[in-house]
């Protein structure tokens, strides 16, 4: 088709300029009721949606074509996406005949996993962010600074934030997940997450003084907003990119232009870009979240319900759920912020009648976010219009509900509750109550709202009267009792009389049309009157349309106003969710600590928020950890319930600060600024790291970026490794933990020798989980006491898991056997003081067996004075030393 460009017919030649110009997407081109595709698109496209392979011929040659229908186009574009293309939908943009030639075709939306608006393909009503990551420039900004901006185009939320760190970076981006993004030229993508589409974009875009310039069309100097060079080229190349995906293709930029300039359309409905510092929220990275279970369960065959979000949401509008999951994706840190939402949630828990009323009102809100995104984007109907007239008319209502509320955070949203009156008043006249989806056809404008239209529609109305009436004249005139007068959209208006009446047919009938038994005519005064109301409807029908565009463009120009509103309707939405939680499941108000003060967390009968609304029955346990008892060692057998324990303690502070009530009987908690965790298996295979390898990096995290201010979580560490390797590991980790990390810190381990070092730590202590042996069988009362367990019972509970006899026997044969060698003393070893790892001790120059070399590098090895990963690296090259 390249080749033979010029001699293609003007439709084919359209099609394959839309192609050069979008050439990173699939054009799904606009012939009539179907998108086409041609040639080896075509070929692609039939084989994936399984549909038709056709072909269409010119003088230039035949072309394969497949085409999918326009009004059912959303379930083929999701099998693409998911396919992994981007699509441009060339849309027709004029009618057919309005101008000789070629129909007017151009992109008006580029279709990808991160810049969809569509609800039939936005998975959910949870933000769907396209994200861009770039690099300070150096010139005038640091080179090391890294940025990334992150835009919801369905909501238009766009945050930004930038800094040092690569992984406070890649935190942020585990954190909101974007599905797709862009990258600088001085960027790399492997901080994004797997299943994240990274995009080529135009790397001018990410120019600074070009990007300056995007940014100001938007939202006025850079500088008021942003506070780095790199946050500008981020925000300046997502938003080119955001227009690029509106339909402006990248060559429209013209760098010499600000947004307001540019030929690429402006994305109206961008009003705010907000800027945060990662510091001003607790920090949750990608391992935090995953551990947690925050929106994910862990488990391959756990509940699809089985998270935190799931047992806080009972909001009733998709508002509210999306700011309930940004609240649990950044928790605060302020205590008065916290608290502010706890008096809030407080005194809804107690209005009983109020929070249910609030609740039933919110049902009827419709998702206004994404309702003024397609406003603004001329790309929503009358319905849609509708929509927001429903959800302004219980506005008043919750504002009513609200009016004396007592605590200041209820009363300040009551006041950011504007109903818009104007704007209902607005779409109340101007829009029937039941509109038809499509706006060109008539039917949308509301009688009396304009005096033209009623005039057109009362030339119809009468036209079509004076017909209703023509039938019993004409019968009457020509004494035909059959005769029928009828219309159809190809003859129009019509009078059929039956060939056996045909005599009967009175001299000004003209013949229209000849059919098997009848004949169709029509009389001058017909013709005249269909002239009259087709030519009324056409005008009425061109007139609506216009009139609905005024109205919502009207509506577009409120969008901060909408967008102020939705922002109270999902705040006292969220509000009233973590408040009927706390009333139905008996969550307590938790007192928040000042973060001058030292760091404690103390929860009375603490529940895990999730397991005890999956089980039939939950054991409550307490925590308490302060500056002088910092260090938890938890031992107990495998299902005993310490994994539970530690990420039930974790969320009940993620809660906490929040600003929820959390299910315990009491809970003092001093605000952390972030949560590690070190809990489960799990590799990375494909990226070449085994699951020590993966449970080494996630330590090496943790000890280099705890501090007091952290809450640690880890689970059986040192378990991919030898046993005396994972428990030098594990020791050597939990004395840094503690003389130099000083994090609170839960540590679950089946090292029992763990437990003596917690004993020589002053800030360290030891609890287990009470299980009892009952006829040979363990029992466990999942309940959590001070001191160390006696054993790990490890063979009763694979008795439990169904583990056959003969094993289960052979290795209660094999513990006695350890357990007899263990009691007999071996002249061969030599202990080191303060928890170093039992050496073998040189005979003859050398340990039996081992080289002089490699003894006197062991003996020579400060253990407790290593990282876990510089443990491991020496401990591996001693290994090789041996083998060689």
């Amino acid at each position: 088709m390249a080749e033979k460009r010029d001699e293609l017919t003007p439709m084919m030649r359209q099609y394959h300029d839309l192609c050069a110009r979008y050439d990173d997407a699939l054009v799904l081109f606009q012939v009539g009721d179907f998108y086409e595709t041609f040639c080896g698109a075509a070929e692609r496209t039939a084989r994936l949606l399984e549909v038709t392979l056709t072909s269409r011929e010119d003088s230039t040659g035949e072309y394969p074509m497949t085409g999918i229908p326009v009004d059912n186009a959303e379930s083929y574009v999701e099998e693409l996406l998911e396919a992994g293309y981007r699509i441009a939908v060339a849309d027709q943009i004029e009618e057919p005949g309005e101008s000789p030639g070629v129909v007017e075709r151009a992109v008006t939306r580029v279709i990808t996993p991160g810049t969809l608006t569509e609800d039939e393909l936005l998975a959910g009503d949870d933000n769907n962010f396209v994200a861009a990551l770039a690099r300070g420039d150096g010139d005038g900004g640091s080179a090391d600074e890294l940025a990334v901006a992150l835009l919801d185009v369905s909501t238009g939320d766009f945050l930004a934030t930038s800094s040092s760190s690569r992984e406070a970076i890649a935190d942020e981006v585990s954190r909101f997940a974007p599905s797709e993004a862009v990258v600088g030229p001085d960027a790399s993508d492997d901080l994004l997450p797997e299943d994240c589409m990274v995009t080529p974009f135009d790397p001018d875009a990410f120019a600074l003084e070009r990007a300056t310039k995007t940014v100001s069309g938007y939202f006025g100097e850079p500088d008021a907003l942003l506070a780095a060079d790199a946050e500008v080229r981020a925000c300046g190349a997502l938003l080119e990119y955001a227009e690029y995906a509106r339909g402006g293709a990248e060559s429209d930029v013209d760098e010499d232009a600000d947004a307001t300039e540019r030929e690429g359309p402006h994305l109206e409905y961008l009003t705010h870009l907000t800027r945060y510092d990662p510091r001003e929220y607790l920090l949750l990275d990608a391992v935090a979240l995953r551990s947690l279970e925050l929106f994910e369960p862990r488990a391959v065959r756990a509940r699809e319900d089985a998270t935190l979000i799931d047992v806080l949401d009972e909001t009733a509008s998709a508002l509210g759920g999306r700011a309930l999951r940004d609240w649990l994706r950044r928790p605060l840190l302020e205590p008065e912020r916290i608290e502010a939402r706890l008096d809030a949630v407080e005194e809804l828990t107690g209005a009983v009648r109020r929070r249910e009323q609030l609740h039933e009102l919110l049902r009827d809100v419709y998702d206004l976010e994404r309702l003024i995104g397609r406003i603004s984007r001329e790309r929503a109907n009358a319905r849609d219009l509708r929509s927001l007239r429903d959800t302004l008319a219980v506005v008043p209502e919750i504002r009513d509900r609200l009016a004396d509320a007592d605590c200041a955070r209820l009363r300040e949203l009551r006041e950011e509750l504007d109903p818009l009156a104007d704007v209902r008043e607005l779409i109340d006249d101007a829009v029937v109550a039941d509109p038809p989806i499509e706006i060109t056809e008539g039917g949308i404008v509301a009688e009396g709202y304009d005096a033209d239209l009623d005039e057109l529609r009362g030339t119809a109305r009468d036209g079509k009267q004076w017909i209703d009436d023509l039938e019993a004249r004409e019968r009457e005139r020509t004494g035909i009792d059959s005769l029928k007068v009828g219309y159809n959209s190809v003859h129009g208006y019509y009078i059929e009389v039956t060939n056996p009446n045909l005599e009967a047919v009175p001299e000004d009938y003209q013949r229209r049309q000849t059919l098997k038994n009848s004949e169709r005519f029509v009389t001058p005064e017909l013709k005249e009157r269909e002239d009259e109301i087709v030519g009324a409807e056409e005008r009425a029908d061109e007139l609506e349309y216009e009139l609905f565009c005024e109205v919502r463009s009207a509506v577009a120009d409120e969008v901060e106003r909408v967008q102020a509103l939705a922002d109270a309707l999902a705040t006292v939405d969220a509000l009233v969710s973590l408040a009927t939680v706390a009333a139905q499941y008996d969550y307590c108000r938790p007192e928040i600590r000042d973060r001058d003060a030292d760091l404690e967390i103390d929860i009375e009968g603490g529940r895990h928020p999730v397991v005890e609304r999956t089980q039939e029955s939950f054991v409550p346990n307490g925590a308490s950890l302060s500056p002088d008892r910092r260090l938890a060692v938890i031992t107990g057998p495998n299902m005993s319930g310490k994994s539970t324990y530690m990420r039930q303690v974790a969320q009940i502070v993620l809660l906490a600060q929040v600003g929820s009530f959390v299910p315990a009987e009491s809970a003092r908690i001093s605000p952390v600024d972030r949560i590690f965790t070190r809990v489960g298996a799990s590799d990375d295979i494909a990226g070449g790291r085994s699951t020590f390898m993966v449970e080494m990096d996630e330590l090496a995290t943790i000890l280099r970026e705890a501090d007091e201010r952290s809450l640690v979580l880890l689970d059986e560490v040192g378990r991919g490794t030898s046993t005396a390797d994972g428990l030098a590991i594990a020791r050597a980790i939990t004395e840094h933990l503690h003389d130099e990390v000083g994090a609170p810190t839960l540590f679950a381990t089946h090292h029992h020798p763990l437990t003596e070092l917690a004993e020589a730590l002053p800030a360290a202590f030891t609890l287990h989980f009470q299980v009892e042996q009952r006829e040979g069988e363990v029992v466990f009362h999942h309940e959590i006491a001070p001191g160390a367990a006696t054993g790990s019972y490890g063979v009763e509970v694979a008795t439990a898991a169904g583990v056959p006899e003969d094993v289960v026997e052979r290795s209660r044969e094999l513990v006695a056997e350890h357990a007899d060698e263990l009691e007999r003393p071996d002249p061969r070893t030599d202990s080191q003081e303060h928890g170093d790892a039992h050496v073998p001790a040189s005979t003859d120059g050398g340990s039996q067996g081992v080289p002089d070399d490699v003894a006197a590098e062991l003996r020579s090895l400060e253990l407790a004075h290593l990282t876990p990963v510089e443990a491991l690296t020496e401990l591996d090259r001693l290994q090789r030393l041996l083998e060689e």
